[in-house]
């Protein structure tokens, strides 16, 4: 995002009204943003946040979340040491309801970018109206992964467990919906589960520890509340689904199978370690890609095939902001991020974080 600083540019522009004119763009700060960041990568989503808008030249006043706030508080003293001048970086810490709400309604904030679910990201959009500042929103997901008969499967097992496990499924773009074609459901579905049978579980500072704890005792009620909730609507648990141990927010990774299309784990996000495995036996890639869309977000989606036919045409018929191929969770600071329907608003990283942060002012000069 730094290199982008010198790169902000207008454009000339040739009108067609009749005389003689020099017509140009420029493109220029926003102004104050409040930016709120959620706890399953409390850091990285304040880098996320405070790069681009600095770059774009605003000043910012980041809230992290409540269940996360020292990893801010000791950014924002790096920020002091660094030599920043006072008020271009603001750490505000406080509850959501309170601080959040103050922040993204206050009227001297001229852009407010929130990650966090898409419940609360309505709230966002209602607070905001009272000065219509700009808004951009990075919210819920609930990814599909699907892996065609002729994928690598080795490589089908290992991306689709660490696209659920990964930091205990509290990941916005965690593939939860993993479909498979009946070829290789069976094999693929073993592969998962022994995978998750497999991880070691324990504390986040133990260097033996492959995946944590759940982050709160509200966050493990939660999960465990849609794990019953699908065996109640009939979902089978083919390996984990329990609670590990009498201490600590450690569910077992999990895999379900019998799950339909309006069952509350599939239709619903809920920041937990469980994949809902459903087969499919259908060449027609729009009756495929019909199925992946059929949910109300539309963050990302992986694609497991060795045809890049498949892969490409696919990718072009689902409902995403991000599509990946042979891979899951793959990010890079130049590839744009975020989502359709309602996983958000704009774009996150890439010249299109930059264009979040800036306003275009047209001038138009009578020679």
């Amino acid at each position: 995002m730094a290199g982008w600083a010198t790169k902000i540019n207008g454009s000339t522009i040739t009108v067609s009204a009749p005389g003689d004119w020099h017509a140009y763009t420029l493109r220029e700060p926003v102004g104050v943003v409040g930016q709120i960041i959620p706890w399953n990568f409390p850091l990285m989503m304040a880098a996320w946040k405070i790069a681009p808008a600095l770059a774009a030249g605003c000043t910012i006043v980041l809230k992290p979340a409540e269940q996360t706030p020292l990893s801010a508080i000791r950014l924002g003293q790096l920020i002091q040491k660094a030599g920043f001048p006072d008020g271009v970086v603001n750490i505000l810490t406080g509850f959501g309801e309170t601080a959040g709400a103050a922040l993204a309604a206050h009227s001297d904030v001229d852009k407010v970018a929130f990650t966090g679910s898409t419940e609360v990201g309505k709230l966002i959009v209602q607070a905001a109206a009272g000065n219509l500042k700009k808004v951009s929103l990075e919210l819920g997901g609930k990814s599909p992964a699907i892996v065609f008969p002729d994928a690598d499967m080795d490589i089908a097992i290992d991306g689709t467990s660490s696209a659920i496990f990964f930091n205990m499924g509290q990941c916005c773009t965690a593939g939860s919906r993993l479909y498979a074609h009946k070829r290789v459901f069976d094999r693929l579905m073993q592969g998962v589960a022994d995978k998750a049978g497999k991880i070691r579980l324990g504390h986040g500072l133990d260097p033996q520890t492959q995946l944590g704890p759940l982050v709160s005792d509200e966050q493990f009620k939660r999960v465990t509340g849609y794990l019953e909730a699908g065996r109640r609507q009939g979902a089978k648990v083919v390996t984990g689904g329990s609670r590990v141990g009498d201490q600590g927010y450690f569910v077992q990774p999990t895999v379900s199978t019998d799950t339909k299309p309006d069952m509350s784990v599939i239709r619903e996000e809920f920041f937990g370690p469980v994949v809902c495995a459903i087969p499919f036996d259908d060449d027609d890639l729009d009756h495929i890609a019909r199925t992946a869309n059929d949910t109300s977000y539309g963050l990302a989606a992986s694609i497991w095939t060795r045809d890049l036919g498949i892969a490409h045409k696919l990718a072009r018929r689902i409902k995403a902001g991000t599509v990946w191929i042979n891979t899951h969770n793959f990010g890079d600071p130049a590839l744009p991020f975020g989502g359709y329907k309602q996983s958000g608003w704009g774009r996150e990283m890439g010249y299109e974080a930059i264009e979040l942060y800036t306003e275009v002012k047209a001038v138009a000069a009578a020679l």
